[in-house]
């Protein structure tokens, strides 16, 4: 063991509770490897592709002030609103990821078309700092009239990202001065106070936003409006219900009969189960997260903690995809989990991400980022193709041939979405704080840190998650004292890491799932970790019924299934029989050589002809069945998906 590791005992002290650990600005870290090559795709076709689809969809004429207004593009639904009322989301996160990119390619023409729609923005601005395409050139009578069904702040809260990330990818202030004036005025708006609006809105996202919007400006009283929307949500006597009555209309008259699909339920404090719309509940607790780090408010991490326990112990599938049902894009009962008719929306695996990122923010915990790399890796990833063009919105785990990915979609939050993640990967993988760097993802790359004054390099070399082998070079001008914590994934048996050479024994380092190393660095300083990536097959808990006798194949942090272009059409026949210690790893050339796994299964061969049920078993044909990472299916030909599959080994015993 090296004698500059130090060693505690396995529970963090309580002092850590009390500290910030905030993620790294997208331009600290540049990416290789597979991360790097999703970004070169979002650089290269995807950050455009978003910004021609709006324009195609008719979202710049809607904020073009010079032009007549559209009017009503898409039907207005039975909740009394069209989705056309969320184009400036669509428009806040297509630029969001058109900045992302710019750090990583300058690109002088995308560029431009992002100045041109910060200019429509501007002139599109009231006097008193609103800003809102429908609600002041479609319905202008109807400004926050019903924030339960509308979506007024959860617009302003994506175009608030998209001016932050803009501001720092390119120093141009015009979006953000735009959206702080907003912020600024909804100050004035919203709380107690004569005249204003004791409410939040019904779709989450401007928590999370007015922190983002905080950290940049330093501005205290973004975060202060941000902790009033959480603190409350679900109070009595309830907003939604004093809104409606308003406002004209039945207070029960309400598309889903309740409020816990959209998390008003309850005071956000006394909340144990996640319910509703899944990417409502995702962007809540990523904002009560915010605010429980900004604040230290250990009633929102406890809190936030139940709400985690129940989400990924009964309601995640083993993809990170989340919210099986179409009907209220959300959770169900807990273990429901159906897979050929999952929902699973790619921005619900998004906003895992998102969450899991910030109750990082507290401290590196094991629990956290392991779902965060699941999520990432599986649930969130799938969602663009291989070329940066297609995409998925919803993501069940088994496919019949019909499913496929997109060009676009009627109500497209998950193009930019997925993109803007993806662009932004970076500032995931790593977190710091006055005196500690924590690692959560592995990847190639290089990040740049500030610590006590002192810029430190923390240099990635390795193919993860394609092999498991990561060599870290620290880079400083001179010796410095910090902490360097690596997690060690729980799905990971005999790790090992070393420092300059030197074993350390990682189970004396470990706290919280990471290994701590806390030492005096010097320049060129060199870690060694190695992951094995031992392929497995995992089983479901019996209680999810949909599952029973079935097994998934992974590896490392990826869920594989099987292909109709691999393996042929009838993937339900096939049954793992193999051992997964002796599945061959081979990698695929149309997929960029991503690792495939073939492993020894029977197929039932036997000619059914038209009969539903006979006596006689199966007559299996021994033969091998390739599988693929989940997140590249329907990249190549289509066909039938299988993530679930029979377990010809006995299943329960």
């Amino acid at each position: 063991m090296d004698s500059n590791v130090h060693t505690e005992n396995q529970t963090r002290p309580h002092s850590r509770k009390d500290r910030k650990f905030r993620p790294l600005p997208v331009p600290s870290v540049t990416l290789g490897g597979l991360f790097g090559e999703r970004q070169d795709a979002i650089c290269a076709t995807t950050a455009k592709t978003l910004l021609d689809r709006c324009v195609e969809a008719g979202m710049l004429t809607a904020i073009d002030v010079s032009l007549p207004s559209p009017g009503v593009v898409l039907p207005i639904q039975p909740w009394d609103g069209s989705t056309q009322m969320f184009w400036d989301s669509d428009l806040g996160k297509s630029i969001e990821t058109a900045a992302y990119s710019l750090f990583r390619s300058p690109n002088p023409e995308l560029e431009a078309r992002v100045d041109q729609i910060a200019d429509l923005y501007e002139t599109l601005q009231d006097e008193d700092g609103y800003l809102n395409a429908w609600f002041q050139r479609v319905q202008p009578g109807r400004r926050w009239t019903n924030l339960r069904d509308f979506h007024e702040l959860y617009c302003a809260g994506h175009l608030i990202e998209g001016a932050v990330a803009y501001y720092q990818a390119t120093g141009k202030r015009k979006l953000l001065d735009v959206m702080a004036r907003f912020a600024d005025y909804m100050i004035t708006v919203f709380g107690h106070g004569e005249g204003q609006i004791p409410g939040y809105d019904g779709h989450e996202e401007i928590e999370l936003a007015l922190v983002k919007l905080a950290r940049v400006t330093g501005e205290q009283k973004y975060l202060d409006l941000s902790k009033y929307f959480i603190d409350e949500r679900g109070t009595e006597p309830h907003f939604f219900i004093e809104e409606a009555k308003r406002d004209g209309r039945e207070a029960k008259k309400f598309v889903f009969h309740s409020f816990e699909y959209n998390q008003s339920h309850q005071p956000v404090r006394e909340q144990t189960r996640v319910v509703g719309h899944a990417v409502r509940a995702m962007y809540l607790y990523s904002g009560m997260a915010d605010i429980a780090t900004e604040y230290s408010d250990d009633s929102l991490t406890g809190a936030l903690e139940t709400l985690w326990s129940d989400l990924v112990t009964r309601q995640m599938y083993v993809t990170g995809g989340i919210g099986p049902s179409a009907a209220n894009e959300g959770f169900t009962d807990p273990y429901d989990m159906p897979n050929e008719s999952a929902y699973n929306e790619t921005c619900a695996s998004v906003g895992i991400v998102f969450w899991a990122a910030r109750m990082l923010g507290r401290g590196p915990d094991r629990r956290y980022a392991d779902i965060m790399e699941q999520a990432l890796y599986n649930g969130a990833m799938v969602g663009l193709s291989l070329d940066g063009t297609r995409f998925f919105y919803d993501n069940p785990l088994e496919s019949a041939g019909k499913h496929h990915r997109w060009t676009w979609h009627p109500c497209p939050c998950c193009p930019p979405n997925i993109a803007r993640l993806l662009a932004s990967i970076g500032s995931y993988m790593y977190a710091v704080s006055d005196d500690e760097i924590a690692v959560h993802l592995y990847g190639e790359g290089k990040a740049r840190f500030e610590m006590g004054g002192e810029e430190v390099s923390l240099s990635q070399e390795t193919r993860y998650p394609w092999n498991g082998a990561i060599r870290f070079d620290v880079g400083l001008a001179k010796p410095a004292r910090f902490t360097l914590s690596l997690r060690i994934p729980a799905w990971c048996k005999g790790a090992m890491l070393s420092v300059n050479g030197a074993p350390v024994d990682l189970d004396q380092v470990m706290v919280d799932g990471y290994a701590r190393i806390e030492r005096e660095w010097s320049d060129k300083d060199e870690i060694a970790l190695d992951l094995p990536l031992a392929p497995r097959l995992l089983r479901a808990n019996p209680l999810i019924r949909q599952d029973a006798g079935r097994v998934a194949l992974v590896r490392g942090p990826l869920v594989y299934c099987t292909e109709e272009t691999d393996n042929g059409t009838g993937l339900q026949r096939l049954a793992i029989t193999g051992e997964p210690a002796s599945a061959t790893e081979r990698p695929i050339p149309g997929l960029n050589d991503a690792i495939a796994l073939e492993i020894s299964a029977e197929r039932d061969e036997a000619d059914w002809g038209e009969t539903l049920y006979r006596e006689a078993a199966p007559e299996a044909t021994k033969v091998t069945a390739r599988f693929v990472p989940y997140h590249l299916w329907d990249n190549r030909e289509p066909g039938e998906m299988l993530v679930w599959m029979r377990d010809g080994k006995g299943g329960v015993k």
